[in-house]
Order: C-alpha cells, then structure tokens, then sequence
C-alpha cells in the first residue's frame, strides 16, 4: 500500500500543477485581451445564464458577446469550469451549451433584421 501512496503523489502533483497552469494561461489570455472589460454586468449575467444554467440571451447582449470575441469567449468559459464553486456542472453539457450560445448569437447578429 505504501507503494501505492509512492506512485500516486507524482500523479497528484501533476494534475495539480496541469490545472495551476491552465489556470494562469487563461488568465494571462484574458489580461492581454482586456477579456474582462468588453461587456456590461446584465449582458455577462444573461451569457453566464445561457451557458450554465437554463436561459436565454437577447440580441443586444448577443451583439456584446460577439464584439468580445470568440478567444475572450471560450476562455472566460474554461476559467469558470476551473472554479472550484462550479465542479458540480457536467464539463460536456457546459462546453455544448457554450458552442451553441455562440453560434445562436453570431447567426443572430449576421441575419439581417426584418424590415418594418
């Protein structure tokens, strides 16, 4: 058994260090794009609601999300996905509702609107 314990630390360490890095390449991704800053406190609400809860977004929010960018985008969503607050959420059904957002928005943003 203490062979074990031997064996799996390095293991342990690894995965720790693994997500440690993860987590400070995201950051620095959302630092040199200035991630944080590109849209308003009710737009991240209703993008944060549409990707980890059951909700939806509206075309002005839609507009700011694509304006923020794709990278900015997917990154804001790993760094959330490495919070300790939110492991209970399925990673899979996080990162599909993630494209979907996405595309449902850059669709939105790129029909033309109906004409009055």
């Amino acid at each position: 058994m203490a062979s074990l314990n031997v064996y799996s630390a390095p293991g342990v360490l690894f995965l720790t260090r693994a997500v440690a890095m993860a987590t400070k390449e995201n950051d620095q991704i959302i630092k040199d794009n200035n991630c944080e800053t590109k849209m308003g406190l009710p737009c991240v609400l209703e993008a944060f609601t549409s990707i980890f809860e059951i909700g939806t977004i509206s075309s002005k929010c839609c507009g700011e999300l694509v304006v923020l960018g794709k990278v900015c985008h997917s990154t804001l969503v790993k760094r959330t996905l490495e919070n300790p607050l939110f492991k209970y959420l399925s990673p899979a059904r996080i990162i599909a509702n993630n494209i979907q957002t996405w595309n449902n928005c850059l669709a939105l943003i790129d029909s033309p609107s109906p004409s009055a």
